[in-house]
């Protein structure tokens, strides 16, 4: 029986197709997960994607260019997720936790970090600041400053507060295998807030 309350349905509609440069990222993605960095090689994301390899060297140089590219567009699409803005500063804790346990737990992320491959996150997210890091900068500056506004947040300059609750969570969240017996998920999340709400406390 139909329902008189359905809305019509356009046999023309598509969902929007992906953009290449996302079926070629999507195809990284898949390997990585699958195979782990060093066995991910252009020419199979080349294939996986549906392109050709010249279309791949047109927008990255080799694998490891695209590995970045990767990180950088799920590091921002996971803390576009959460709002790091609020009216205090638990409101503000409790967002950067959560993006935290995001990345802790993404798949493309988490497989890097349990792999043998793992100096190639520390190249894109440790030894240099990429877009990724800088996107998350502002998104931490900008709720910081929200903060101090509010009066929660103590007084200090916004973007160096914003540097080190990004070093405190991304060197929990890069850690976070070798305490895992120590600190249980509750007790890590835990842990993780008293930290960064005892050093942004006035």
């Amino acid at each position: 029986m139909s329902s008189s309350n359905a809305g019509p349905v356009d046999p023309e509609a598509t969902p929007e197709p992906r953009s290449t440069d996302d079926a070629i990222l999507d195809a990284a993605a898949e390997l990585i997960v699958q195979l782990g960095v060093r066995r991910t090689q252009l020419a199979e994301i080349a294939r996986r994607a549906g392109v050709s390899r010249p279309t791949v060297y047109r927008r990255w140089p080799d694998v490891r260019a695209v590995i970045g590219a990767l990180l950088t567009r799920e590091i921002l699409a996971t803390q576009a997720t959460v709002r790091l803005t609020g009216e205090d500063r638990a409101a503000f804790v409790e967002g950067v936790v959560e993006v935290a346990v995001r990345l802790r737990d993404h798949p493309v992320l988490g497989a890097l970090l349990r792999s043998a491959d793992s100096d190639a996150l520390f190249e894109y997210v440790v030894e240099r600041l990429g877009a990724s890091q800088l996107g998350l900068l502002e998104a931490l500056r900008a709720g910081i400053e929200q903060g101090q506004a509010h009066g929660s947040v103590r007084t200090g300059e916004p973007v160096e507060l914003a540097a080190m609750v990004l070093l405190i969570a991304q060197s929990t969240v890069q850690s976070h295998r070798m305490v895992a017996h120590l600190l249980p998920e509750a007790a890590w999340r835990r842990e993780l807030a008293r930290a960064l709400d005892g050093y942004l406390a006035p």
